[in-house]
């Protein structure tokens, strides 16, 4: 409760201070990624696909700072890859810590065991897990048996440890809705923070392995509104993450416009454009970043790639900077204290 009331705080002052200097698009979240390494190849997930997965091929430390320097948003998610595998990790986690940074330490959950003594502790950080169903569905997924068992052994150790844990669940078209509410059942079983959802995003990386399994597992917007709308009533008494605003737009209920700059990706290639899921381009600094990609081709029907997504990393910022009239204002408060 402290970590998300000292984030709120931090978050609100940043907002009233961009929006009275004038700024029209600013960072919330820097999306880092420092590998794209991973011990897993998931079967939604483009990384490994798009830029390979050698070690090698890593950020250093000093540039990841850089990054986070240049970028200046008050929050940084480190995810890739898998960033436990990821030897300079201790040292880049003190570092943005000691930048006064908030940190969404993001995995697959697989070798969290036995990274957790090595790991800086500190209030301003938290994990975040990946879990797409329980045992089955989920090591379907991953692509490997034993994936679900060893993420739900690392949640257990991290949460005897004191840690802020939450998880991160994809929704795909095969996901059974009463499936996840068995899954947030267990996690809040668990003692899990906060579950965070979102529906996937159909990768080019992935659909070229085979246009036929990518139409059997991801959503058109008109299904991911439907399988919301329908699994709304049995996750609204879950510990969501995701604010009021943008589950409502999930279930069709209110129409966001996309607010990709708002979480800008860095990684080896450079800053990913124009978002996290898209890569049109890459720029060497988060300026030309800015000034050289074409925001107002960003998002549905204003581009093809773009006309089924309705992923967080989009549109959750959207739902927080948006205009909100005294019901949405009510809404959100009620949201920050429960």
């Amino acid at each position: 409760m402290r970590f998300l009331f000292s984030l709120t705080r931090t978050l609100s002052w940043y907002l009233v201070r961009q929006r009275l200097s004038g700024q029209k698009r600013f960072p919330l979240v820097l999306m880092l990624e420092p590998l794209h390494t991973c011990n897993l190849r998931c079967e939604g997930c483009g990384r490994i696909r798009e830029y390979g997965g050698r070690l090698e091929d890593r950020l250093g430390v000093a540039e990841c700072l850089a990054a986070a320097e240049q970028c200046g948003a008050p929050i940084v998610s480190v995810c890739g890859g898998e960033p436990l595998l990821y030897p300079e990790l201790p040292e880049l986690l003190d570092q943005l810590v000691a930048r006064r940074k908030y940190i969404y330490l993001c995995t697959n959950g697989t070798l969290l065991a036995q990274c957790l003594p090595r790991l800086p502790r500190s209030r301003r950080m938290m994990l975040n897990v990946h879990l797409d169903g329980m045992e089955t569905t989920h090591d379907a997924l991953a692509g490997r048996p034993g994936v679900f068992s060893q993420a739900v052994e690392g949640i257990r150790q991290a949460k005897s440890a004191g840690w802020l844990v939450y998880t991160n669940t994809t929704i795909y078209r095969q996901t059974d809705m009463h499936e996840i509410v068995v899954l947030f059942s267990l996690l809040s079983e668990l003692g899990v923070d906060g579950m965070m959802v979102s529906p996937a995003y159909s990768y080019e990386a992935v659909q070229a392995t085979g246009p036929e399994r990518a139409s059997e597992i991801f959503l058109t917007r008109q299904e991911i509104q439907e399988k919301f709308r329908a699994g709304w009533p049995m996750l609204r008494r879950f510990r969501l993450v995701a604010s009021p605003m943008y589950m409502e737009f999930l279930c069709g209920r209110r129409e966001l416009r996309c607010a990709a700059w708002a979480n800008p990706t860095f990684n080896r290639a450079g800053w990913r454009s124009p978002c996290y899921l898209r890569a049109d381009s890459h720029y060497p600094s988060y300026q030309e970043l800015l000034r050289q990609t074409d925001w107002d081709a960003v998002g549905p029907g204003r581009h093809p790639q773009c006309e089924h997504c309705m992923v967080h990393c989009g549109f959750e910022p959207a739902a927080v900077l948006a205009r909100k009239g005294l019901r949405d204002l009510l809404k959100m408060l009620l949201w920050q204290l429960g």
